[in-house]
């Protein structure tokens, strides 16, 4: 391709023709207009992602999903409500339907307006309503807003944030596959839409404005419970704790969870979280990524202004308890010599630490200091980094900061950390008679009564045939014999031929010239 003579040499530079463009939105009704228009019409257009979308909601694996955008009700007062959407999916006799209620940007979801979404989804017979925004929550069955509980008897209420939204399309694009391949570039259109900032759709923003008051309080040891902006704050670390599972996700391509109690409500979190940060100054966080060795644990010291990142790994159940530590330090090699190693015995109230670089050079520095025998439990390595400072997500923020270091964290040392596995039990190789020209003789057996015969018997058994003629001869005429000393044969029992193979095996020839066949067979004479 030329103009002119010339060579086109920036074509790579040239933006690519887009399914949905993300210029020419001037507000922000049209910006949540064309955001529910892209994701339901994609929803019905790749059935693979709406499936993996909707089904932690109940919704059954129909054929296709059928999507709607701003449906019409007529309410009691006779005015009309238009959601943003309806979702169908019928498969066989069941039939599940909700109501679709979206906000981009900055704005947030209205109590009052739901609850009125709710009133026309119990009266039409749907199962319940979604919303959407860019409010983060722990599950879809957790809604950012507050509502009257008699209206969720009947009418089920669900959440998602966009940025789960995306991640959802993120790990099914990448991850699981698309079987077709138009439908997998109609999700990838989806994904560069929503990854622009010119979409309204945004994972986390920052936290709050109240966090760098109660960030110098916590300095300074001024904070106190009860604090409105303490609050504030411990429900924005909840938000922004999402935010990071899902950022795994989207890398990793697994559910990233944040480890809480089952029962445990979101207010009750939040109140642990504030309550924490009250006291302590701290803010602190669990996240479980599956098959990982250990769970990522996560500190935000506000008073110290530092960022500790930290795993759990439990220590080798054999060994010395040198070689149990050995085997970690052999894992960290060429990690950060500052990396900070604690190790846990049993009946010790605390922990022996050292940095990385001190257990290299010095290794018995970490066994027990009471009993230099005593087997570890299990080992703790944290990592401590500087805390972000800005509010917003702009280069020093806590948010990217805090970001930036779970990731190098887990990228360059969790994910490369191995549980020990005990080594299963090994079969006994036996040597091979055939390879080997000397066999061992098996351990000598003692004499069964059956491998002993008495005098008058042969080796098979039977009567000796020379007993036997002398008994014959006896009965026609006497023999004359001298009468000497007592025989050596009086006396002696014989062994058979089969306590012989028995004893030496099979394989093993009597040497005749040695002295004991002489003398069995002077014995025999």
């Amino acid at each position: 391709m030329s103009v002119e003579g010339n060579p086109i040499s920036n074509i790579d530079k040239w933006p690519h023709a887009r399914l949905i463009p993300t210029y020419g939105i001037r507000s922000q009704e049209e910006r949540e207009k064309r955001a529910t228009a892209c994701l339901l019409a994609v929803m019905h257009g790749v059935p693979e992602f709406g499936h993996a979308l909707l089904g932690d909601l109940g919704a059954p694996r129909s054929p296709s999903v059928d999507t709607f955008a701003e449906v019409r009700f007529k309410n009691v007062d006779g005015k009309t409500d238009i959601p943003d959407g309806a979702i169908v999916c019928v498969r066989g006799s069941k039939r599940w339907t909700c109501l679709v209620e979206v906000k981009t940007g900055s704005a947030a979801l209205k109590n009052e307006q739901v609850e009125r979404y709710l009133d026309i989804a119990r009266d039409q017979g749907f199962d319940g309503v979604l919303t959407i925004s860019n409010q983060i929550t722990h599950g879809p069955t957790e809604s950012p807003v507050c509502v009257d509980g008699r209206k969720l008897r009947r009418t089920k209420l669900w959440h998602f944030s966009w940025w789960q939204v995306l991640t959802e399309a993120v790990v099914q694009s990448r991850y699981r596959g698309v079987s077709d391949p138009d439908q997998a570039w109609v999700l990838r259109e989806l994904i560069h839409y929503l990854s622009s900032d010119a979409s309204g759709v945004s994972g986390f923003e920052d936290m709050g404005e109240h966090w760098v008051p109660v960030r110098s309080a916590a300095r300074d040891g001024t904070l106190r419970q009860g604090d409105p902006s303490i609050r504030q704050v411990a429900e924005r670390w909840e938000q922004f704790t999402e935010y990071l599972c899902l950022s795994f996700s989207q890398e990793l391509g697994c559910n990233v969870v944040s480890l809480r109690p089952r029962k445990q409500t979101t207010s009750g979190r939040i109140d642990k979280v504030e309550k924490l940060l009250a006291t302590g100054g701290a803010l602190e966080a669990t996240l479980r990524v599956p098959d990982a060795i250990g769970d990522l644990q996560i500190c935000a010291d506000l008073k110290a202004r530092q960022t500790s990142l930290g795993v759990h790994v439990d220590a080798p159940t054999e060994g010395r308890p040198k070689s149990r530590i050995n085997w970690l330090l052999r894992q960290l090699d060429g990690a950060w010599p500052d990396l900070r190693i604690e190790v846990w015995y049993p009946h010790a109230r605390e922990s022996v630490a050292a940095t990385l670089e001190q257990a290299q050079a010095k290794p018995d520095g970490l066994l027990c200091p009471a009993d230099g025998k005593r087997d570890p439990r299990s080992f703790t390595v944290t990592l401590s980094r500087p805390l972000g400072q800005k509010r917003g997500r702009a280069e020093g923020s806590f948010v990217q900061e805090t970001r930036a270091q779970a990731m190098t964290f887990y990228r360059d040392l969790v994910q490369n950390l191995k549980a020990w596995q005990v080594r299963p039990p090994q079969i006994r190789t036996e040597p091979d008679p055939t390879t080997n020209g000397s066999t061992s003789p098996p351990d000598v057996l003692p004499l069964l009564p059956k491998d002993v015969i008495r005098s008058g018997e042969n080796n098979d058994g039977a009567a000796d045939v020379n007993a036997t003629a002398s008994a014959t001869h006896n009965q026609d005429e006497p023999v004359p014999t001298e009468r000497s000393a007592p025989h050596e044969a009086d006396s002696v029992e014989f062994i058979s031929d089969s306590a012989i193979k028995h004893v030496f095996g099979p394989a093993r020839a009597v040497d005749l010239t040695s002295p004991l066949a002489d003398r069995t067979r002077r014995l025999k004479g």
